[in-house]
């Protein structure tokens, strides 16, 4: 019986890789560009579409915001906040929204999506948020559970006048 259960324990988890590997390709096979972050604390940025390529960039921080701009094969070439363009193995990247805050100073997240409303936490630049929906110049923003209303044009990660619902 033993046997019989981690043999069937192999399969289901056989499975669950491949459903789980499926999602994530077709969730980077979208309309370019398109909107990704980084899957892992350790990416390397290539000046092309192999591992041959010598790496430009190594990024140590997850969930950093990059923009899609065109796909080969298993590889896309992305675009970071400072303008850098290279190319990332699709497996290290993730459909997850997230964002980052740009701009000189302190970005107020606020309790609505409008200039008038409460100011629930400021967010200084470089700081990185998940972004789960966008909505007329405005994006609801999370950074560890501080959640606020920020506009659009104070992060990166978005595209000018975007809806979206993640």
């Amino acid at each position: 019986m033993t046997g019989i259960l981690s043999g069937l324990g192999r399969v289901l988890l056989g499975a669950l890789i491949v459903i789980t590997a499926a999602q994530a390709a077709n969730a980077q096979d979208r309309k370019l560009p398109y909107w990704a972050s980084l899957a892992s604390g350790d990416v390397l940025m290539r000046t092309g579409p192999e591992r041959t390529f010598p790496a430009i960039w190594r990024y140590r921080r997850r969930d950093l915001p990059v923009q899609v701009i065109q796909i080969y094969g298993d590889w896309r070439k992305v675009k970071e906040v400072d303008g850098t363009e290279g190319w990332m193995l699709s497996t290290l990247m993730s459909a997850k929204r997230t964002a980052i805050v740009v701009g000189q100073s302190p970005a107020p997240m606020h309790a609505e999506p409008t200039d008038g409303s409460a100011v629930n936490w400021q967010a200084e630049p470089g700081v990185v948020g998940k972004m789960p929906s966008c909505e007329a110049g405005w994006c609801l923003f999370d950074v560890a559970g501080k959640k606020g209303y920020i506009r659009s044009d104070r992060i990166w990660g978005a595209s000018p006048g975007e809806s979206s619902e993640e």
